[in-house]
């Protein structure tokens, strides 16, 4: 009887701890159950992405402006927290307990958020916050302690997931199998399939549910969506190749370098390479993708690897100290995320042009009229459905025809480089700015030709159909196909092994710094503007009589020039040498 002979996958073990085997670990099978488990959390999450602006200002009663930035804040958090999670994720816990445990506090979080809803006494009394005249009553004391606890709870099981289930997914393959990392290429498209599929869903029954059955009910059915999520994921565990747990963070690695360089300054370095500190090639003691050659790039840092012989007293050598000698590999590591950052800081305004997206242009559809059919009328935080079904329709198209296409001409695997990818993202976002501004120019002459300045949202809609904001939505629809879904597929590819999660996190991060400079820009934007308004561009709740058309033209004339920033840092940017994506010449920007 002849035995079937199991291949084995490198570094990767199953949820026992055993070697993964090919064909029985990993593979498109087993990310379809990553895929479906982001596609439920989407279903719980992305409804409040956009619609708690809604709720912070009409229910807990903020002024617009404030519940804009409690939402870009929340946000924020998650996203900068994602980095916290992936260290943890990296190096302690691994990637797929740091889902589950994201997964469970963002339950317990949605639960708070539906009782809070659901009682009258945690929350303020009823009030119409767009009547001129009422003084209604703004959440505080315990209620708010509610509220703030249930956000940030959320704020943190978000992080965990997003700072950890791409990266699980992206493990499920092995870079250097060829046919693999083409199959990964794919995966990273898919992942944006499945959050614009559960966004979809989200987009329309969450805030439909949120809008026409109450808040309640919307937190209880996104409740149901994670509970979905949290036991999808633990059904794939048998399956899943999961990354073995370092122990050390990569982090710590980086940092030496700095210091080891900052010690080692005033030493001169060696003019061959060759001589810079690097262990011994034993097959034995590492496996070969742990070497990384020398490049002559940031040559600074090259001193952190100068040797110098230290002997002890016993006449044998001493052990390198980490902090002041460090191997070339962990050198070049940290090359890699210096290159690195002059890409993560362009994308960060692209952020801050979503948070507007997701705040300011609600409140432009709540003024608007929302009726498809006489009976029928669409929640403006259900807008962004618009380039959340292009992007359904898209993906697919993207990754069936255009990249094996543009490979045929390019020899790249995946079409066009990340860094192309990223570029046309950018300059979309700095169009749908524009575009933006002049719609909103549009609707405030709406109003103003129509005496209806001081109409109130919702109850006296313009007579402006809301699907015209469907324009800047669509454009940026289209920029977050090329430049989110580039960013993490650049960063997970570029990265070193120990920092695959946290270099997934470089996304989430530039989210984060968007949503927090998008808070802090509202203020300075105010404080710059209120002796030329009344309080500022952006002040106060009516919209039909602020200057939100000159904000959203500020944010594309910032865009446009952080597009040529970036321009000029993708084209000094040096790809990783043993990226097995980008080999040839036609891989540079």
């Amino acid at each position: 009887m002849v035995m079937e002979k199991h291949e084995l996958v490198e570094g990767k073990v199953d949820w026992k701890g055993r070697t993964a085997v090919r064909g029985k670990h990993g593979g498109t099978r087993t990310a379809l159950f990553v895929l479906a488990t982001f596609a439920f959390e989407n279903v719980a999450t992305l409804a409040l992405s956009v619609n708690l602006t809604t709720y912070f200002n009409g229910v807990m009663h903020f002024e617009l402006a404030d519940a804009a930035n409690e939402l870009t804040n929340y946000l924020g958090t998650s996203y900068i927290l994602s980095i916290l999670a992936a260290v943890l994720a990296d190096s302690y816990i691994g990637r797929y307990k740091a889902v589950l445990i994201g997964g469970f506090l963002e339950l317990v979080a949605l639960a708070l958020f539906t009782i809070q809803a659901h009682y009258p006494s945690l929350k303020p009394p009823p009030c119409d916050v767009f009547e001129p005249t009422s003084h209604c009553e703004k959440i505080g004391g315990g209620s708010a302690v509610l509220l703030f606890v249930a956000l940030y709870f959320l704020a943190v099981g978000s992080a965990g997931v997003k700072a950890a289930l791409p990266s699980h997914g992206a493990d499920q393959y092995d870079e250097k199998d060829p046919k693999e990392a083409k199959q990964m290429s794919s995966f990273f498209n898919f992942l944006l399939l499945a959050v614009c599929g559960g966004g979809a869903v989200s987009l329309m029954l969450i805030v439909w549910i949120q809008d026409h059955k109450g808040w309640d009910w919307g937190f209880g059915v996104s409740s149901i969506a994670v509970l979905f999520a949290f036991i999808i994921f633990t059904v794939g565990l048998p399956m899943y190749r999961i990354q073995v747990i370092q122990g050390t963070t990569a982090i710590t690695e980086i940092i030496q370098v700095y210091v080891a360089a900052i010690r080692n300054r005033n030493l001169e370095l060696p003019e061959d390479p060759t001589e810079l500190y690097e262990i011994d090639h034993d097959k034995e003691a590492a496996i070969e993708e742990d070497f990384l050659p020398h490049r002559d790039i940031f040559r600074f840092l090259d001193k952190a690897a100068i040797q110098s012989t230290s002997i002890g007293k016993y006449g044998k050598l001493e052990a390198p100290n980490p902090w002041k000698l460090c191997r070339v590999t962990q050198v070049e590591n940290a090359k890699v995320i210096l290159g690195m950052l002059p890409i993560f800081c362009c994308t960060i305004i692209m952020t801050l042009c979503l948070a507007q997206l997701q705040t300011f242009s609600v409140q432009q559809g709540l003024t608007m009229d929302t009726s498809v059919t006489k009976s029928f009328h669409i929640p403006p935080a259900s807008l962004p459905i618009i380039p959340v079904m292009f992007i359904i329709f898209t993906v697919p198209v993207y990754d069936r025809i255009f990249v094996p296409f543009a490979r045929k001409i390019t020899g790249i695997p995946t079409g066009i480089t990340h860094l192309q990818r990223i570029g046309v993202g950018l300059i979309l976002s700095f169009i749908s700015m524009a575009v933006a501004g002049f719609l909103e120019v549009k609707r405030k002459g709406v109003a103003r030709d129509h005496d209806m300045l001081d109409a109130i949202p919702v109850t006296q809609p313009l007579p402006m159909s809301t699907f015209w904001l469907s324009f800047q939505y669509f454009i940026f629809g289209i920029a977050d196909l090329f430049t989110y879904v580039g960013l993490l597929e650049f960063f997970y590819s570029e990265a070193p092994a120990g920092l695959k999660s946290v270099s997934s996190c470089f996304l989430w991060s530039s989210m984060a710094l968007g949503y927090f400079f998008s808070t802090i820009l509202i203020k300075i934007v105010n404080a710059s503007t209120k002796n030329s308004t009344s309080g500022g561009w952006l002040a106060g709740n009516n919209i039909n009589r602020n200057h939100l058309n000159l904000f959203y033209w500020l944010l594309s004339l910032v865009s446009l020039f952080n597009f040529f920033i970036y321009l000029f840092a993708a084209k000094r940017y040096k790809y990783r040498p043993t990226n097995p994506v980008l080999t040839n010449e036609k891989a540079k920007v």
